[in-house]
Parts: structure tokens; C-alpha cells; sequence
């Protein structure tokens, strides 16, 4: 069965505890198929699960229900949110500010590059990278994240007891000392083509936008988009040539209301206020408990704070007296665009506040 008709079923019988007092009777009115009853009806654990179990018992190996405080809040407020969520690596960056990429798995030399820089470049300011470990812009995503010293999260189509495609699979322990991957499918499950655009609204949901980088009109990645729009999540595109047919999917995202970005500070600027807003809330916050996640997320912290030359600039230009953008600009000589940015960034880091009024003063 699917998400939404498991959680249907959780709900009118009060949790999956429950399941274990349910007669046949009582789970025949819920119209499932025999198939279906046979299974939940079982005493013991089938093969399939005593193989989860077994998987889930390496450190790094993690099973989360949907009612386990790790999973995440921003994943739980979608209609069909994965009942249990398969982790392999860092469970902390799951809770971490997430950006979707996504493209095509041919791409061109120089949507490959874009690609690549644009994930370096958001990595080093504090985003984590999430896309889907396919071929071509996926595959550029994560490495560009992983090269700008930030995270990634690969959201995978099939079991986390494999790799696919395995040409990745360097990639893919780079990813779990650096990152994490998740799937909602047992281990044992091989690449099936409906399981790639159905794993395409779980990047989504987890990101607080999508960023599309080449697409064809019909590519798998306008589902990703769509996802993202009826998630109510940003999306942003990155236009190309009129002659390129890989630029025609994100001409018409365009056309339905994405974001026009030519450069990685368009995006920053453009999420500013939602991630303003984020900060309010306990939405990227991880949970309370186990006691080394949030220890792992401090250290992961203080790494990714380190400030380069024009970071340290800005902060001498900055006191605890309120400082409108323009005066920051007369003083450190940047401009508004890469000002923006970086005010958002020290912002993140707890090392300014902003004011009404668009005026910015420091708080160490």
C-alpha cells in the first residue's frame, strides 16, 4: 500500500501499536486487499523486515517512522509523506536548511559547470544541497556541495543497501561522511522507473526551494517543480538558450511563475525573508534527543562559521549602532547585491540582527 492509504489506516485504528490487537474483522472494514490483511495479520516479521532490522543495527544505518521525533517536520506536512524513512550518515543535516537541485541526466558541458558552482557556491553560504544521486546535474549537485566544503543529501530510488547508478558509488560514501541519503524503500529494492518520480517529492518537501538546472520540456525534473509548487516551496530556474531544447522545461517554469536566477546570490536574496522567518520557528531545528546529533551539529556549526576576508570586512564596517545598507556599502565599498547576501549569511550565523527599517547592528 501506499503512503496515503497507510496513513489513513494508522489513523482510524489509533497508531501502529495498535495493529497488533486488530482482529481480522476489525482490519477487514478498512477495504484492504487479502494480500494486504495476511501481511499486517502475521505474528512474525516477514523476511523482508528482519532484513531492515538487521541493516538498521550499522551505526550509521537509521529506520524513522513517521512518529519518531527525527523525522523531519518539514517532510510530515505533506499529504504523502513516507511512513517510515531509511537513512544511511549524518542523521543531523536532515534538520539543516536544504535547497533542491535538480536537471537532466545528459546535460551540457556547461549546464554540468553551472551546476557545480552554483551548489559550491550556496554550500559555502550555509546550504545544504539536495537532489537525487542521478547522472548529470544530481551527480554535479552533490559534488559541488561537497567541494564548497558544505552537505548534501541524496534522496535515492532505490534501497540504501545499494547504489544506483553504481558508477556513484564513490560518491556516495562521500556523501555519507558528508551528508546523508535517504529513501522510503526496504533494502532489496532495485531501480524501478515509477520509483524515480515518486522519490521527486521528497527532495522537494525537504528543501525550502528548487532550483531546476537544464531541463527538457518533458523532463522528470518539472515534476520535481511541480511538486515543489503544490508544496508551497520556492522554485527557481535557470533560463538558456531559445536554441537549446534542455532550456525549454525551465523557459516554461518560468512562464508558470519560477524564479528567474542568473547567479547563486539571486537565490539568497530571493529566500532571504522566508529563511528570516524560518529562524522563528523549530522547522530546521534537529530534536532534542540523541544527545551526539546535536553535538555532531555544533561541531558541523563552528566548521562552516569560519569567515573569509570580505566576511570580516563587512563585520568591521558594522557596530552595535543601527546601520542602514547604504552606509554599509559607502564603508566597505561591496555592492547592494553582494551585501544582500552576505547580511543574510551573518544573520544565519547569530552574528548580526536586523532592525526595522532595513538597518543591520552587530550582536557579538
Amino acid at each position: 500500500m501506499g503512503p496515503v492509504t497507510a496513513a489513513k489506516i494508522l489513523d482510524l485504528i489509533g497508531g501502529i501499536d495498535a495493529l497488533q490487537h486488530c482482529t481480522r474483522q476489525q482490519l477487514h472494514g478498512l477495504n484492504l486487499k487479502p494480500a494486504a490483511l495476511d501481511i499486517l495479520l502475521q505474528n512474525e516479521p516477514s523476511e523482508n523486515i528482519e532484513n531492515d532490522l538487521r541493516w538498521a543495527e550499522a551505526p550509521e544505518n537509521h529506520l524513522i517512522p513517521i512518529d519518531d521525533p527525527r523525522y523531519p517536520s518539514r517532510l510530515k506536512t505533506i499529504s504523502d509523506a513516507p511512513i517510515v524513512l531509511y537513512a544511511k550518515g549524518q542523521l543531523d543535516v536532515l534538520y539543516s536548511l536544504q535547497l533542491g537541485m535538480v536537471g537532466s541526466r545528459t546535460p551540457t558541458p556547461s549546464g554540468k559547470e553551472t551546476a557545480f558552482e552554483f551548489a559550491r557556491h550556496l554550500a559555502h553560504n550555509g546550504f545544504t544541497i539536495t537532489s537525487g544521486l542521478a547522472l548529470g546535474i544530481d551527480a554535479a549537485s552533490h559534488q559541488g556541495a561537497l567541494a564548497g566544503g558544505g552537505q548534501t543529501v541524496a534522496v535515492t530510488a532505490t534501497g540504501l543497501d545499494r547504489v544506483y547508478p553504481a558508477a556513484h558509488r564513490e560518491l556516495a560514501q562521500q556523501i555519507v561522511t558528508q551528508g546523508v541519503m535517504i529513501c522510503e524503500f526496504p533494502t532489496g529494492i532495485r531501480p524501478q522507473a515509477q520509483n524515480f518520480p515518486r522519490r521527486n517529492r521528497i527532495i522537494s518537501a525537504l528543501s525550502i526551494g528548487t532550483l531546476v538546472v537544464e531541463a527538457a520540456k518533458r523532463s522528470g525534473s518539472l515534476i520535481t517543480a511541480r511538486h515543489a509548487m503544490e508544496q508551497g516551496r520556492e522554485v527557481f530556474a535557470i533560463p538558456g538558450s531559445i536554441h537549446n531544447p534542455l532550456a525549454r522545461g525551465c523557459h516554461t517554469l518560468i512562464r508558470q511563475g519560477a524564479k528567474l536566477v542568473e547567479t547563486a546570490d539571486d537565490i539568497l536574496e530571493e529566500v532571504a525573508p522566508l529563511i528570516r522567518q524560518a529562524l522563528h520557528t523549530t522547522e530546521f531545528e534537529p530534536p532534542k534527543s540523541p544527545a551526539k546529533t546535536e553535538m555532531q551539529a555544533e561541531l558541523k556549526l563552528e566548521e562552516k562559521h569560519t569567515l573569509d576576508d570580505d566576511y570580516q570586512k563587512l563585520l568591521r564596517c558594522l557596530d552595535h549602532s543601527p546601520t542602514s545598507i547604504d552606509t554599509l556599502v559607502e564603508r566597505s565599498q561591496l555592492s547592494v547585491k553582494s551585501l544582500s547576501s552576505m547580511l543574510l549569511i551573518l544573520e544565519l550565523q547569530n552574528r548580526i540582527e536586523v532592525l526595522p527599517g532595513g538597518l543591520y547592528q552587530c550582536l557579538k
